[in-house]
């Protein structure tokens, strides 16, 4: 069971090991919604994610026989390099499997932290099938990234920091891929029944919200989404009880808020966040109340500079701020610098220019 002994254990063990990751009011973001908004920025964190309480916390229930028969996981990355990283700290070999679709940023930080990585599948659920085949075959200890309750009480943690921030907390989003949810959501309600926790998880990978509205654990077919960090197709069975009963509700997110959300805390806070992360801004639109202190946990800020790119091309696609059109000009001299001259005298800026030259018989047409 989780309980507040256990949150309090978690946490005297992750003191010194973790960073503070201490609220940020967005006066923007409250703005936008009508609510006070703050960020509670795990983007920051060690190894740039959440997952370091809960990995490094479970490490430290294991047993000596259980940690030296080496560890091993499946994760789309921020639980790899936490159990990596604290794998590392404790002197214990670690083996993770990722799906072949994890960013690379994540691979290689999860590979300088000494652990073994094995790419396989395409997403989580098929790399947890080839994790725990490995850890039959090879005898090692599997630490599940998120369907454990040891994990979910490290993740649990976080709720402490923001009722310490602050104590007249309202509402609470946090993204759901399993042991944040339940571990957040439950220390919440112990430490104060009346705050709202929301759960947020993206529109093509909504198993959670399935779940809950079927009263049971489901399997979606397939989890299609940009938030790679939480593109789980099955719930855990052993969080779902604690996200029924302490999550008040779920919301869905498209992906395209995302790219939004992206722009929105890159703009105005100077942070990188994963999609995974921002699913709790995006939720802020969503938000049928006003006048509340909100809280959005930004789980983790591990992007690689690719994904970044392609996020900040569409999102000022998105908000026309770039665009893209082709012109036919008669073929002659100036009328290039005429078109440039219209962008001009209106403001715009040409980044980039293809020009293709077509032989036609009438060079006016």
């Amino acid at each position: 069971m989780l309980t507040l002994e256990q949150f309090k254990a978690a946490r005297a063990t992750l003191q010194g090991v973790i960073r503070t990751t201490s609220l940020i009011h967005s006066p923007a973001l409250s703005k936008a919604c009508g609510n006070q908004v703050y960020l509670k920025p795990e983007n920051m964190q060690v190894t740039g994610a959440y997952k370091i309480r809960g990995a490094y916390y479970k490490i430290s229930t294991l047993s000596e026989e259980e940690k030296a028969r080496g560890l091993i996981t499946a994760s789309a990355g921020n639980h790899a390099q936490g159990l990596a990283y604290a794998a590392q700290a404790a002197g214990v070999p670690a083996t993770i499997v990722m799906p072949t679709t994890t960013p690379l940023v994540k691979v290689n930080n999860t590979k300088d932290y000494g652990a073994r990585v094995i790419l396989h599948g395409e997403v989580f659920d098929e790399a947890a099938e080839k994790a725990a085949q490995l850890a039959e075959e090879e005898g090692l200890t599997y630490v599940h990234p998120f369907n454990d309750l040891g994990v979910a009480t490290g993740q649990g943690t976080i709720a402490y920091e923001i009722f310490q921030d602050l104590p007249d907390v309202d509402v609470i989003l946090v993204p759901i891929g399993g042991g944040l949810a339940a571990g957040v959501s439950t220390l919440a309600k112990l430490l104060n029944p009346n705050v709202t926790v929301i759960g947020v998880e993206p529109e093509g990978a909504a198993s959670m919200k399935a779940s809950l509205d079927a009263g049971h654990v489901v399997t979606l077919p397939t989890a299609n989404t940009i938030a790679d960090g939480v593109a789980v197709k099955t719930p855990g069975d052993l969080v779902f009880p604690y996200v029924q009963k302490n999550v008040d509700r779920v919301l869905s997110i498209p992906d395209a808020e995302l790219v939004d959300a992206f722009l929105d805390v890159m703009e105005k806070h100077k942070m990188v966040v994963e999609n995974a992360g921002l699913l709790t801004v995006a939720a802020l639109k969503h938000l049928d109340m006003e006048g509340k202190n909100v809280v959005s946990v930004l789980s983790g800020g591990n992007m690689d500079v690719i994904t970044m790119a392609s996020l900040v091309q569409h999102g000022l696609i998105n908000r026309g701020r770039i665009f893209t059109f082709s012109v036919l000009l008669p073929d002659r001299p100036g009328e290039l610098m005429r078109v440039s001259g219209l962008l001009a005298r209106n403001s715009g800026n040409i980044i980039k220019l293809e020009h293709n030259q077509f032989i036609s018989i009438n060079r006016n047409a």
